[in-house]
């Protein structure tokens, strides 16, 4: 069955557009011109993904962000206009998966859609048989069941693109991750030094593993090389 991508966007001709490019290359695609229309769409069908602007007349693309929300909810990819770093760093802390600036090049579009749906549906490694389970500070990793839990054993929020960080430093503890080793392991893509969406997934990691996310003891900050997982 091919995925499915529902893409909602205020601009009838860019929603066309791209909804026909991605349905020459297999995806079955659903439109919306808006919150209400997109919440709909929802009602009737979980799409694989979302494609999803930012700024829309009415209800904005943050906003409805923020209700796509738990387990069950589809990844997201964000479409912002060209400058809008903070709207980026906003939509990155409330959950979204990746974004992509306009005008959108279809090809790059493509890519990162194929990227981000490639996390969603890959089978995790498989971990050694006396190593499942990971302490990351008041927090378990079970790398089987793909979740993190806290102290009493209560399952906490995680999207796929955390889940792939924290394996990755469980992978690796004790060794020093630069951003470079880090975007290649966990982003399926390539670093661009001004792209911080590394060091915004890692702080909002930190708020759930930390006693003390201001001053990170678990998953450290290595000046001018990376970052490095030491529970001690």
């Amino acid at each position: 069955m091919s995925d499915h991508v529902l893409i909602c966007d205020d601009e009838q001709d860019l929603r066309e557009m791209v909804g026909e490019y991605l349905g020459k290359r297999g995806y079955r695609t659903t439109l919306a011109g808006g919150a209400d229309e997109l919440r709909e769409k929802l009602a009737q069908e979980r799409p694989d993904l979302i494609l999803l602007d930012i700024n829309m007349p009415g209800e904005d693309g943050l906003s409805v962000l923020r209700s796509l929300q738990g387990p069950e909810a589809p990844m997201v990819i964000m479409l912002t206009a060209a400058g809008e770093v903070i709207d980026r760093v906003v939509g990155l802390e409330m959950g979204a998966d990746d974004y992509l600036a306009k005008p959108v090049d279809l090809r790059e579009l493509a890519s990162r859609i194929k990227a981000v749906l490639r996390r969603q549906t890959s089978v995790p490694e498989e971990a050694p048989r006396e190593r499942t389970r990971f302490r990351f500070g008041k927090t378990w990793l079970d790398l089987d069941a793909a979740k993190l839990f806290d102290e009493e054993g209560v399952e906490l929020p995680l999207t796929a693109m955390e889940f792939n960080l924290l394996k990755l430093f469980a992978r690796n503890r004790g060794r020093v991750l630069n951003r470079d080793q880090i975007l290649e392991g966990a982003h399926d893509r390539a670093w661009d030094p001004f792209d911080r969406s590394i060091d915004i997934r890692i702080s909002r990691i930190r708020k759930k593993i930390e006693v003390n996310p201001a001053k990170p003891e678990v998953i450290r900050t290595v000046r001018g090389v990376g970052y490095i997982y030491d529970p001690g």
